[in-house]
């Protein structure tokens, strides 16, 4: 019962429209300054928030000057320490000086002592005792990686890799690391969830890292133009079908100075991925896969001598797959361990012995676990989040692992922003939003379920003029799949008139557009927009996240080709309206909806009048090894499916106003894509407007992402209003 009570609270919310009555006059129009988080007066409308950590089983608020103790029967607070009070007990050296304590931590649940640091130090301090009891001074160095218990650290230094014991004394672990020999920093260009390079076994004592050997990749002549003749920054990048670089993983072992090297066979053409550690520190578990991405292996090794100990799991597919996340260890049995997978279709959990063998699975439902939070060691359970109540929701959930009993844990509306469990998981401080309430933190007990709100923040926007926000869904081109949207209309939207309408689109995997968060998930630009008297559709076609590995993989070996159908059907769907204005139709998207926007500008050139397409991928064999194979294969295994996706020879197809915007330094989607589908459209007599942002990478940074906002929404408002 309980569930069909969420269900059906989820469903209002999903298909009913969040009307918002004309403003008064005296309400304020938004800016991009406003809006665009590069804005001057973007954190001031953001929705108000707590900075939250856990010491042991108590809550702490970390705040710029002070931190303190939640109750978490009440919810009053409590102040532990202040900024002054940390600065007195580190003295007058100013590389002690601590600046805010919004990043404190307590690492130890019995001891008194925070963590806190800038960029010259690291220090623990006991706020009992008043007094420093530990420090590290190679802070600030790349890739920082400290290890509580050992308090050893680990870091990147002129691309050497270095280790620091618990009384300072360094460790060099390589000498021949260079732009082409990289070691302790994320590999295989941050795909498979790596986000770092360095790992800790759970004590401290060994550090399994990456050494990256990219001396044979091809290097991308990446320019800088700021010094006074230019110079000359490659950037190491293996493009689809070409060569590729080799991994291999080291293990370090501090007590005995020495490394060691997983005996992992050749690494060419692999990957290695989603590295963990036994609790007892004697063992290295990590997934393999072949470079079709279409075989992965769990594989243990021995910490001490590197040697193959057991291939624990394997999975095969006729696509790919595509592990995201490590396995982990029940904390109450050292014996078992989870392990996530998609292999029936949705990602799940599933309970494993160290021999490999499958005890269980231990969620299960077409729907996906997006994250496991952590455990619950009184209650033997297991934390996570999924969109089980509905595919846009998500929310938290507790998971018994040997009765299998599930419960909700918290409102089950909206979508998750983030959960931290206490350390044991008997409490979770639950971030969340729904579609209007900006921002919610609850503080809920794990084992009887109570809710203690600690915040519900207000409107910050009640002063503005606000858009009109709805949601709904369309059924997809293959006509049964339902696709979920948002519209956004001005907010004295008139049913009887006609608005130029834009279509923002993504589309590709990892990414979704819409939820049940505030606004739907709309971004500010689309609010701005809709200031500016347009109509904007946001849907999420098959090949976007969160709905299973179907539905993701529907676009297999043909990129652009399933989503542009399906976009298409959005398009039928907004002819229906009599308010939008089909003479005025634009389109907008940013990297794969950069594509996105201008595979449908020439696809179908009479639909779409105006285009604004930043960072496009033109052709799939000008982009990176990983994620192009994974969805493409190569150029040479596939060349009618890099035919059909390819924009270059489409470039004859432009009938409408389209432009494209890059960052010159674009290391993501290289600049050769704009150039080349520049150079095709001279060729063919079309005529594109192009703006690049001299310095910028994939994404404008800062300041210049205001203006690349305006630069958008002028180009619409010249030629689409």
């Amino acid at each position: 019962m309980m569930k069909i009570k969420y269900l059906l609270i989820a469903l209002f919310a999903i298909h009913c429209s969040l009307f918002t009555p004309m403003s008064a006059q005296d309400k304020k129009l938004f800016t991009l300054e406003d809006l665009n988080f590069g804005g001057t007066n973007y954190a001031n409308l953001r929705p108000q928030d707590m900075w939250l950590t856990w010491w042991g089983e108590k809550l702490i608020e970390t705040g710029v000057d002070e931190c303190k103790v939640i109750d978490t029967k009440t919810g009053k607070k409590q102040v532990l320490f202040t900024l002054d009070d940390i600065n007195k007990m580190a003295g007058s050296d100013d590389d002690k000086y601590v600046r805010h304590l919004m990043n404190a931590t307590f690492p130890y649940p019995d001891k008194t002592i925070v963590a806190v640091g800038n960029r010259k130090a690291f220090i623990l301090v006991d706020f009992e005792k008043k007094q420093i009891v530990w420090q590290d001074s190679i802070s600030g160095q790349t890739a920082n990686d400290w290890n509580p218990t050992s308090r050893a650290t680990a870091w990147v230094e002129k691309d050497q890799l270095y280790v620091a014991d618990a009384n300072g004394v360094k460790h060099q672990l390589s000498t021949d690391g260079s732009r082409e020999i990289v070691y302790g920093q994320s590999v295989h260009r941050n795909e498979f969830g790596i986000r770092k390079g360095t790992f800790w076994s759970p004590k401290g004592n060994r550090l399994a890292f990456y050494r990256m050997d990219q001396s044979m990749v091809t290097d991308y002549p990446q320019v800088n133009i700021f010094t006074r003749s230019a110079d000359y920054e490659p950037d190491k990048y293996p493009m689809a079908g070409m060569t590729s670089h080799k991994v291999t993983v080291g293990v370090y072992d501090v007590k005995t100075n020495k490394t060691i090297y997983l005996q992992a066979g050749d690494p060419t053409d692999r990957y290695f991925t989603n590295i963990a550690w036994s609790p007892d520190e004697k063992t290295i578990y990590m997934f393999e896969l072949n470079r079709k991405q279409n075989d992965c292996r769990l594989v243990s090794y021995d910490a001490t001598t590197g040697a193959k100990i057991a291939e624990l799991y394997r999975e095969t597919s006729d696509k790919y797959v595509e592990p995201q996340n490590p396995i982990q260890f029940l904390p109450w049995d050292s014996e078992k361990f989870v392990m996530q997978s998609q292999k029936d279709g949705y990602n799940h959990l599933y309970l494993m012995d160290k021999s490999g063998k499958q005890l269980k699975q231990i969620t299960s439902g077409k729907w996906v676990v997006m994250d496991l939070v952590g455990f619950n060691t009184k209650k033997k359970s297991i934390l996570y989040t999924s969109n089980e109540i509905y595919p846009t929701n998500c929310n938290l959930w507790t998971v018994e692992v040997n009765s299998g009993k599930r419960n909700l844990l918290g409102q089950g509306i909206g979508v998750v922003q983030s959960a931290q469990p206490s350390a044991t998981g008997q409490q979770v401080a639950l971030k969340f939003s729904s579609y209007n309430r900006p921002r919610v933190i609850d503080l809920i007990n794990a084992n009887t379920w109570k809710v203690t709100n600690l915040l519900e923040a207000a409107d910050p926007w009640k002063d503005y003029q606000q858009p009109i926000y709805t949601s709904g869904y369309i059924t997809a081109a293959d006509g049964k799949t339902d696709l979920y949207y948002r519209m956004v209309k001005p907010h004295d939207f008139d049913p009887n008139k006609k608005y130029p309408t834009v279509i923002y689109v993504y589309g590709g995997p990892h990414a979704h557009n819409v939820d049940a968060s505030w606004h739907y998930m709309s971004r500010p630009w689309e609010t701005y927009m809709a200031q500016k008297g347009y109509i904007v559709f946001i849907m999420d076609n098959r090949g976007s996240e969160n709905r299973g590995r179907d539905f993701e993989q529907a676009t297999f070996h043909q990129l652009g080709q399933v989503e542009m159908q399906d976009q298409m059907k959005g398009v039928e769907f907004l002819k229906k309206q009599p308010y939008v204005d089909m003479n005025r139709l634009g389109v907008h998207g940013w990297s794969f909806g950069g594509f996105m926007t201008i595979s449908l500008m020439l696809n179908y050139p009479d639909v779409f009048k105006v285009a604004v397409a930043g960072g496009p991928v033109i052709d799939w064999k000008w982009y990176e090894v990983m994620y192009g194979e994974r969805y493409m294969g190569t150029p040479q295994d596939n060349p009618e499916g890099y035919a059909k996706a390819s924009l270059i020879s489409k470039a004859k197809n432009l009938k409408g106003k389209l432009q494209i915007i890059t960052g010159y330094n674009d290391n993501t989607v290289v600049p050769q894509h704009c150039l080349s589908f520049l150079d095709a459209c001279v060729k063919a007599g079309t005529q594109p407007d192009f703006f690049a942002y001299p310095g910028e990478e994939h994404n404008m940074r800062g300041h210049a992402s205001v203006h690349l906002h305006e630069r958008i929404t002028q180009y619409f408002e010249d030629y689409l209003k």
